[in-house]
């Protein structure tokens, strides 16, 4: 399958789209790492579209799309926080998270932090983000293992 990828700024109607994209992609990419339990509390289906929306707003949001297809989405805040970085379930390993990750990395100056799953973890070490820390995430009773990790970033002057 050969995808003509564009990458452009977040739209509030994306918004029922990547919601439905972070479901599936929780329920099929990351079912190798965490128990159908752990998926379930993570990505359960009821999203808060409203809040999502205006999380996406404040934050330096974007999406990858194919031929009017969403295959993937980010954002990441004025902090460096990188919040979410998703890719639909059947377009993995075409280079979209690298494509969505450079152009949020480039969006803000300094170190940049995220919160990565077990599954996006070797994603984020080959990026050059180190681990911080190991932590166990309650959601509804039900723990999930996930990585504070870091990308420190010399700001230079020019």
């Amino acid at each position: 399958m050969r995808i003509k990828m564009v990458i452009r700024h977040y739209q509030p109607y994306d918004c029922k789209e990547l919601a439905d994209l972070f479901y599936h992609t929780v329920h099929t990419i990351n079912a190798r790492d965490y128990t159908k339990e752990q998926l379930d509390v993570w990505a359960a289906g009821k999203i808060d579209l409203e809040k999502w929306n205006q999380s996406f707003q404040a934050h330096y949001s974007i999406v990858a799309v194919d031929h009017k297809i969403i295959t993937g989405f980010g954002d990441i805040d004025r902090t460096g926080y990188l919040d979410r970085l998703y890719v639909h379930a059947n377009y993995q390993g075409k280079g979209i998270a690298t494509a969505i990750c450079n152009q949020l990395e480039q969006a803000v100056r300094g170190n940049i932090i995220t919160h990565a799953s077990i599954t996006a973890k070797p994603f984020f070490e080959k990026r050059g983000y180190k681990t911080v820390k190991e932590q166990q995430v309650e959601r509804k009773g039900i723990f999930l293992t996930n990585f504070i990790m870091e990308k420190e970033r010399r700001i230079c002057d020019s």
